[in-house]
């Protein structure tokens, strides 16, 4: 009996293995480079690692190979992409907009919201959300930034001249602001406990995310809902999904309590007693016109929630830890604030904020060198060209935007922070698709201005106050695969106050 079974594991393993190198697809995806691949499984052994070295791995293979490379986990084709000319022909149209299979893992957290859906629903969802970062809304989104930065700083008085770790206290304040501008709700004290459940859950969320990415096994819903680690997300969905639903009960007892009237724009709905409109206003006024079911309003408020706070967060604290390191750097920007504020403590202005065109350039630079989302991935709908050679419809597209940031024939001395290559004459002759923090192309960010406003208004504040000592380095620093760009351990920054306050 045992003999049968062996020869039926052989005879399959034959036919797979013969299925697999008779598949044109798969023959034409040989011919681009990359790694070694084993008989049958291909790389799925290279990369079924630790996260940390995984992002190591991924590190390795962008230095072999030029710009491009693939990888078998059999039966799945990828086609890795670090090269500008590659990326714009993958995002600059809606040609290959639909996100590759790995997004469904994501479906249990955020549904079908604007991150993950696809086709006529992402174009619709577009265009509701849209009106929500408009210039005269982040106008009074600034605000509540403000607010949220005087808080901040009362909170920093506290822990002066120690090693601080800034990541609870960044995400803290990123939380609350996605919530009171998006969102429309100021966490009380109930939902400032159940945030920081929420914050919790989002990181073991991404460790179960890297975890079924990078074991095969974990592809088949059903295997992996029956598995501890499909019970471990299911747990943490749990608390993930209940604070949202809690931030959007609240808005709609606000909004049924509140005399609302439309603007001049139909689309955006304005409070009478504060005149600050949230995106979730737009979503209750959209389900209330049938545009949009609850479900549909639950999808949209996971995915800004999430990417709202913790992609702004994680710049921010990358950024802190390199300002602390550079204070060459500090001290241009502070020059810059006095230019703006003098000895006044007056708050920030929208107008304020446009006016810090160097920090601007540091924010760049510092999102150049650590991109939160750090890759992105499409389907190839249809058979194209990729660095001459030929990618067959089907093929997974991993872009790779933390690599294509550092490539040395795009930026000189790329792993050096250079804030002056992003003044406008310094951009002239790059590349379009050189620089996508934002990602690129009709999918790219729709909240990146909102993004850039929130960091400076953070940094800004910090900086007319405080003083930033270093204490992590940049070569302290060892990534982890994840969703989005994290370091394996604390970033600690040492504040000091600011004698000469801004």
């Amino acid at each position: 009996m045992i003999i049968i079974y062996l020869l039926i594991i052989l005879v399959t393993v034959c036919i797979l293995h013969f299925i697999f190198n008779h598949n044109e697809a798969a023959r034409i995806l040989k011919k681009i480079p990359g790694p070694k691949d084993v008989f049958l499984v291909g790389n799925a052994g290279d990369i079924n690692v630790d996260p940390v070295a995984l992002f190591k791995l991924r590190n390795k293979y962008a230095k072999e190979f030029n710009g491009i490379y693939r990888i078998w986990i059999y039966p799945l084709g990828i086609v890795n992409i670090y090269n500008p000319e590659d990326i714009e022909i993958v995002t600059s149209t809606n040609k290959h907009s639909d996100k590759s299979i790995i997004y469904k893992f994501l479906k249990p957290w955020l549904n079908d919201g604007l991150l993950v859906s696809k086709g006529t629903k992402w174009h619709e969802r577009r265009k509701i959300l849209t009106p929500t970062f408009h210039f005269n809304i982040l106008r009074q989104f600034c605000t509540i930034m403000e607010e949220n930065s005087s808080r901040l700083v009362n909170k920093l008085d506290t822990v002066l001249g120690q090693p601080v770790d800034v990541t609870p206290i960044i995400t803290e304040y990123t939380l609350s602001t996605i919530c009171e501008t998006a969102m429309g709700t100021q966490l009380n004290k109930e939902t400032t406990e159940c945030g920081k459940s929420y914050k919790e859950a989002i990181y073991a969320v991404g460790d179960v995310l890297v975890n079924r990415f990078t074991n095969l096994r974990y592809y088949s819903d059903t295997y992996f809902n029956l598995s501890s680690l499909g019970r471990k997300q299911k747990k943490h969905l749990k608390t993930v999904h209940y604070f949202t639903k809690k931030v959007i009960e609240e808005r709609k007892k606000l909004v049924t309590e509140t005399n609302i009237t439309e603007t001049e724009d139909e689309s955006v709905y304005m409070f009478k007693k504060k005149r600050r409109t949230a995106m979730l206003d737009l979503l209750i006024a959209a389900q209330r016109d049938g545009l949009i079911d609850q479900a549909g309003v639950q999808e949209e408020v996971d995915t800004f929630m999430f990417e709202g706070h913790d992609t702004t967060a994680v710049g921010l604290i990358f950024f802190l830890m390199v300002l602390a390191n550079r204070k060459d750097i500090q001290d241009k920007i502070v020059a810059e604030l006095k230019e703006i504020f003098g000895d006044s403590q007056k708050n920030i202005t929208i107008e304020d904020l446009s006016k810090m065109r160097y920090l601007e350039c540091c924010i760049k630079e510092s999102l150049r060198l650590y991109p939160p989302v750090h890759f992105i991935s499409r389907n190839i709908s249809e058979t194209v060209k990729l660095s001459n050679y030929t990618v067959p419809a089907g093929t997974i597209c991993h872009i790779h935007i933390y690599d294509l940031h550092r490539q040395e024939n795009l930026f000189e001395n790329p792993l050096e922070f250079i804030p002056e290559r992003f003044l406008p004459e310094k951009c002239i002759g790059r590349h379009p698709y050189a620089y996508i923090p934002f990602s690129a192309g009709p999918r790219n960010c729709i909240g990146q201005r909102f993004a850039i406003y929130e960091m400076k208004s953070f940094v800004a504040a910090i900086l007319r106050n405080y003083k930033l000592m270093p204490v992590t380095r940049p070569e302290d620093i060892e990534f982890v695969s994840d969703i989005v760009l994290r370091s394996n351990g604390p970033v600690y920054v040492q504040f000091e106050k600011r004698v000469d306050s801004v």
